[in-house]
């Protein structure tokens, strides 16, 4: 397939690229670094401006957007994030309405935050009731700009929960404390983690990208949530480390402000529907994913 994809420097899209063979055209900030990174076999724009139309492609994949949780969430922040999903979103449905042949499948980013924080009990893309708070306002936003172009092409919505990955993402941030022997939960360690292997995350969006059938609100996310004390002791276990330590909410709040919300709160999102769709997961569990990316 002929694919432009945004966010393709990042942990997913570079992943995906380096995993399926496909004619990629990539939208990065810093097409002679990207080049040089990830090979000059792949065509690299620096804005969207540069295209009139997108009928050459057969696919979009929109995953741009400023990290959510590595900074305080000031107002400024706030800004930056919004505006790196929404602006990148709304310039790409500008292009879908300018085309004769716009591609067939748009697969557009979003997150379990689009639930907000909930209770322990699951909820599905059928079955919730989402909080109304920042990472829902900003997930609703982002997915019902891409689905302006639902008439004309096939839209799916990435509900992305935490990926799990050998380099990169969340998993990245939280081992050291572990290897070190001072991991623990956070918090009340009770919050809902709903995770998934890079592995899972790239067989996704290639189901959602072949499969015709697919379209609307898709949780990516292993069948299996865990709390974060659960995910705490999986982690020190697999690393032959102790879990001994606790970070108090409070601490959080105070070094992150309103972000420790996303740390402290959770949800526990199934994947119902790409389940539905035939995908089958290669790590549904949690200690096989993370034995997986921790050999021992």
């Amino acid at each position: 397939m002929k694919i432009l994809i945004t966010g393709g420097t990042g942990l997913i899209g570079r992943a995906f690229i380096q995993r399926f063979e496909h004619d990629y055209t990539i939208l990065t900030r810093r097409p002679e670094s990207a080049a040089r990174q990830m090979g000059d076999q792949h065509r690299y724009i620096a804005r969207l401006s540069g295209l009139d139309n997108l009928n050459e492609f057969d696919a979009v994949i929109n995953l741009a957007g400023e990290p959510i949780a590595e900074k305080r969430w000031t107002r400024a922040q706030k800004n930056r994030i919004e505006r790196s999903r929404w602006q990148t979103t709304d310039d790409l449905v500008k292009l879908f309405q300018a085309s004769t042949t716009p591609p067939k499948v748009f697969i557009s980013g979003s997150a379990v935050g689009y639930y907000g924080r909930q209770e322990e009990g699951t909820v599905t893309e059928r079955d919730y009731i989402a909080h109304d708070e920042f990472s829902h306002q900003l997930c609703k936003i982002w997915e019902d700009k891409a689905q302006q172009v639902s008439d004309t092409t096939r839209v799916c919505l990435l509900r992305t929960g935490i990926v799990i990955a050998p380099k990169g993402g969340a998993l990245e941030r939280m081992v050291p404390p572990f290897k070190f022997g001072l991991g623990g939960p956070i918090g009340a360690g009770q919050q809902m983690m709903s995770w998934v292997h890079l592995e899972d995350m790239l067989g996704i969006i290639n189901h959602l990208l072949n499969d015709e059938s697919c379209s609307g609100a898709f949780n990516a996310t292993a069948p299996n949530p865990v709390s974060n004390e659960a995910f705490s002791h999986t982690l020190a276990d697999v690393l032959n480390r102790p879990c001994i330590f606790r970070v108090p909410g409070f601490v959080m709040r105070l070094a992150f402000g309103e972000m420790a919300d996303l740390l402290l709160t959770g949800q526990a999102a199934i994947p119902e529907r790409i389940q539905e769709c035939g995908y089958q997961f290669r790590f549904a569990e949690l200690k096989p994913a993370l034995e997986n990316i921790f050999p021992r």
